[in-house]
């Protein structure tokens, strides 16, 4: 049991510049007894309120250096100081406000809010075991114009989709993704890192692009991209949720449609997933 959607704002102020962290907490508990469950005996039950002012607390005493720090004081809090707590599972992610600036000179204390993909982070851990730490990026919406087709595909009498060698390649990409052993690492580098290898992976270089042969390649290139620039990584999930543009005939209009007006297809869309990882850790 727990306590799910506990938003708060966090400003932190170094003289007149202010800082901002917007998120979105769920944290989640097992007892060491499912007394409650079974005899309706509630002595060991921490309630939610509590969890969601504990919560706030550590908000407050220890700020949020990064959402996966953040995720571990809070397991790291009830493990220490609930005996009865078996098992403790947070889940964070944060409101993507970004500085503002004018003329390029970055304001003191104004945001704006840019939807270019959610960051979260999971921590969880078991008494007496090790500290788990997976973090990631959601509702990121990529697009490139060209050099992406899908050919040679198999076809039998059900098949009416054409072969493409010229296409939108568009989607709303999920990322998550493991790390090993926690240490000391820089959270907000390595996520700032892996987003840039996922926009890099998707659209190749800046002056030419990447040719894309399906949404299934585009997707292992971006993990073995990650994976090979980024060794805190252990096992990396990518889903892309495909949106497709049909090209408007405007014959009847008295007009050549070139490929410049589109309009996309709701529903119901395609969908490509993986989840890749070092065979170290398989083996192990």
């Amino acid at each position: 049991y727990g306590k799910n959607t506990i938003k708060f704002l966090r400003l932190h102020r170094e003289g007149k510049k202010h800082f901002v962290k917007e998120v979105e907490v769920c944290t989640h508990l097992r007892l060491t007894s499912p007394q409650e469950y079974l005899e309706g005996n509630n002595s060991l039950v921490i309630p939610t309120d509590t969890i969601k002012n504990i919560v706030l607390v550590l908000a407050k005493k220890n700020g949020i250096p990064s959402l996966e720090q953040f995720a571990i004081d809070i397991c790291n809090h009830f493990m220490t100081t609930f005996c009865q707590v078996a098992y403790v599972k947070t889940y964070v992610q944060e409101v993507p406000w970004q500085r503002l600036h004018e003329d390029g000179v970055p304001h003191i204390h104004s945001f704006i809010c840019v939807p270019d993909g959610i960051r979260f982070c999971e921590a969880e851990q078991c008494r007496n075991g090790p500290l788990i730490v997976f973090a990631g990026i959601k509702d990121l919406k990529l697009m490139k114009t060209t050099q992406s087709g899908f050919e040679g595909f198999f076809k039998n009498e059900h098949t009416t989709l054409p072969e493409r060698h010229d296409r939108i390649l568009c989607g709303e990409l999920f990322c998550k993704w493991s790390y090993g052993d926690c240490k000391d690492f820089d959270f907000d580098c390595i996520w700032k890192k892996i987003r840039e290898c996922i926009l890099e992976a998707f659209a190749g270089p800046p002056d030419c692009g990447e040719y894309s042969p399906s949404y299934q390649k585009t997707v292992n290139c971006i993990q073995m991209l990650v994976l090979s620039r980024v060794s805190q990584v252990q096992i990396i999930e990518v889903v892309l949720n495909n949106t497709f543009y049909n090209v408007v005939d405007m014959k009847n209009l008295g007009l050549t449609n070139d490929k410049e007006v589109l309009v996309p297809v709701e529903a119901p869309y395609g969908s490509c997933a993986c989840t890749l990882g070092r065979k170290k850790f398989f083996e192990a």
